[in-house]
C-alpha cells in the first residue's frame, strides 16, 4: 500500500506480473475511486463542456461518453478525461485523481457568463473497473442491464447487488470491460459480489503497479507523465478529438496555429533494442544531444519487451527510426515502433 493523492492505495495484490496477465487473459478487479467525478448540469451545460474541451460533446446523447481533455489557451492538457451525458442537461466529467480538485477550479474560472451548476463530486463516487475477456461472462448474471448489447462507451443505469449503480463499457487496460460507478453508502458489497462472482474464471484483484502496465502496453496516456500543461494535443498524437468545426473552445486558435505551421515534436513509442529497461525522466539522446526524456516506460509483460514512450524532434519520428536512452550512466539503442504497442483481437 502506498499513499496516492491523499488515498491509500495498493501497487499490487498477487504480483504485478500475474495481475498484468490476468487482466490480458481472464480478468482483474480494480477500486479506482480514487478517480475524480465532476458534475456540469443547467441549461448551457452543453455550451460549457464544449468550451472547456476539443472534442465534439454535441455528438453524445444520454448513454453515450467520448474520451476528451480540458485545454489551456496555449492548447496543453489541464488533464484528460471522460465526459458522460447523463441527460441533455447533465454531464459527468470524470477526471484524474491528481487533478480533480485542480480540474474543479479551472471549471469554476471559466463557467461564467453559462446557466450552469458544478459540483466536484468526488468524495461521493465510488468506481470499480472489471477487465478483461472473461469481464461480461462475470458482471451479467449481477446485473439486469443487458451488457452484450452495450457498446463501447456507452453506459446505462440499473442494479449489482441490490445497489443502484451507472456501467460504462469503458477501461484503462486496452481491454473489453466495464467501469461501475455508484453513490451507494456500501459498495464494498459490489465488490464482494463481483470478486466471489469471478473466483472460477480466473478474476484477481489488481493494484496500481499493473494498472500502469497494462495501459502503457496500450498506449494510453497517464497525465504528468505523457501529456501535461506543457504539451499540446497534436504533440501528444490525439488530433482525432479536435474537432476544429464544432465552434469556439479554449486553445483551439492555438492548436489551429500548430497544425497550420506544423509539430515540432511529437510522442512515439519505442522498444529498447539494448539491454535495460527505461524509466520514467530517463534521458533520451539522438546523435549524442540530448533531446528530451522517456515519460513513460517499463517492462511489457504481456508483449515480453522492455517499451516506453518519449517525445521526438518531429523529423526523427518515422518508425525503426533509432536513437539513444541512458540507462544507469550507459547509453542503450532504442527504435521508434509502431502503437499501440497491444491492441485486443476484436470478435
Amino acid at each position: 500500500m502506498i499513499e496516492f493523492f491523499g488515498w491509500e492505495m495498493p501497487v499490487e495484490f498477487s504480483g504485478i506480473i500475474n495481475e498484468h496477465l490476468a487482466v490480458r487473459t481472464k480478468a482483474g478487479i480494480f477500486d479506482v475511486s480514487h478517480m475524480g467525478e465532476i458534475s456540469i448540469s443547467g441549461k448551457e451545460a452543453l455550451d460549457l463542456v464544449q468550451y472547456l474541451t476539443p472534442n465534439d460533446t454535441s455528438r453524445l446523447t444520454p448513454e453515450r461518453a467520448q474520451y476528451t481533455a480540458l485545454t489551456t489557451l496555449q492548447g496543453t492538457f489541464i488533464d484528460d478525461l471522460l465526459v458522460y451525458c447523463l441527460s441533455p442537461e447533465e454531464y459527468l466529467l470524470v477526471v484524474n485523481a491528481a487533478n480533480s480538485d485542480k480540474d474543479y477550479q479551472w471549471i469554476l474560472d471559466h463557467r461564467d457568463g453559462f446557466d450552469v451548476k458544478v459540483e466536484n463530486k468526488s468524495d461521493q463516487y465510488t468506481q470499480i473497473a472489471l477487465q478483461g475477456p472473461r469481464a461480461l461472462d462475470i458482471l451479467q448474471p449481477l446485473t439486469e442491464i443487458n451488457l452484450e448489447e452495450m457498446k463501447s462507451f456507452r453506459h446505462t443505469r440499473g442494479k449489482v447487488e441490490g445497489e443502484e449503480v451507472l456501467v460504462s463499457r469503458t477501461g484503462y487496460t486496452g481491454e473489453d470491460g466495464f467501469e461501475i460507478y455508484t453513490l451507494s453508502l456500501q459498495p464494498e458489497k459490489i465488490w464482494d459480489v463481483i470478486l466471489a462472482q469471478g473466483e472460477e474464471s480466473g478474476l484477481v484483484p489488481v493494484g496500481l503497479g499493473a494498472r500502469d502496465t497494462l495501459r502503457l502496453e496500450a498506449t494510453l496516456m497517464l497525465y504528468g507523465n505523457d501529456i501535461d500543461e506543457t504539451t499540446t494535443v497534436l504533440e501528444a498524437g490525439l488530433g482525432w478529438l479536435v474537432k476544429f468545426d464544432k465552434g469556439d473552445f479554449l486553445g483551439r486558435q492555438a492548436l489551429f496555429n500548430q497544425k497550420t505551421e506544423g509539430i515540432k515534436r511529437k510522442l512515439v513509442g519505442f522498444e529498447m533494442l539494448g539491454a535495460g529497461i527505461a524509466r520514467s525522466h530517463y534521458p533520451v539522446f539522438i546523435e549524442g544531444q540530448k533531446v528530451s526524456e522517456v515519460t513513460s516506460g517499463s517492462y511489457a509483460p504481456y508483449l515480453k519487451k522492455n517499451i516506453g514512450l518519449t517525445y521526438l524532434p518531429v523529423e526523427h519520428t518515422e518508425v525503426d527510426m533509432e536513437f539513444e536512452i541512458e540507462i544507469r550512466q550507459k547509453k542503450s539503442k532504442a527504435k521508434v515502433v509502431t502503437t499501440p504497442f497491444y491492441k485486443r483481437d476484436v470478435k
